[in-house]
């Protein structure tokens, strides 16, 4: 009720809260997900999300699952996200044949090859290591932020909201 939420361009925003408060409400919102009882919501064009599950076809391979949401200009970017996060081995390998951080990581390579004017992070770095959480919050910081698109990120860690540089709003 009465929330209100301004995310500017080359802006992180942690959107910080209990559970049940809402947080992932307002990203399914954003998303067109699910539709508000009443208010104005105003979204980018096309925004990319990380949900927080994988949300993969584990009978299919990894640069399948990728492929499904880009178009063949994208192809390139995903395949040099794949290498960048040391999943390049595996890329003719099942979903299924993957450790969890390993999923992990393909899910949040697919969103940022899918590319967007905004991303929506939903407890994105679970069951990652420091070492990708960190390769991958630069790549974030490099395809959004810098970029000057806004981010959304949802999580109750302080240090993945500090490698996005994020600022905090309470819900």
């Amino acid at each position: 009720n009465n929330f209100n939420l301004t995310i500017k361009g080359g802006e992180c925003v942690q959107l910080f809260g209990v559970s049940g408060s809402g947080k992932t409400t307002v990203a399914r919102l954003i998303l067109g997900l699910e539709k508000a009882q009443s208010g104005h919501i105003v979204v980018p064009q096309k925004i990319s999300a990380v949900f927080q599950e994988d949300r993969l076809l584990e009978n299919l391979d990894v640069l399948k699952n990728i492929r499904l949401v880009l178009d063949k200009e994208q192809y390139s970017s995903a395949e040099n996200l794949l290498k960048e996060l040391d999943l390049w081995d595996v890329r003719k390998k099942r979903i299924s044949a993957l450790s969890g951080g390993m999923k992990r990581r393909v899910a949040i390579i697919r969103a940022i090859a899918f590319g967007g004017d905004a991303l929506i992070l939903d407890e994105p770095f679970n069951g990652l290591d420091s070492i990708n959480k960190k390769n991958i919050a630069d790549i974030i910081t490099r395809e959004f932020i810098d970029k000057n698109k806004p981010v959304l990120l949802i999580t109750h860690i302080k240090e993945d909201a500090e490698l996005l540089n994020a600022k905090t709003v309470n819900i």
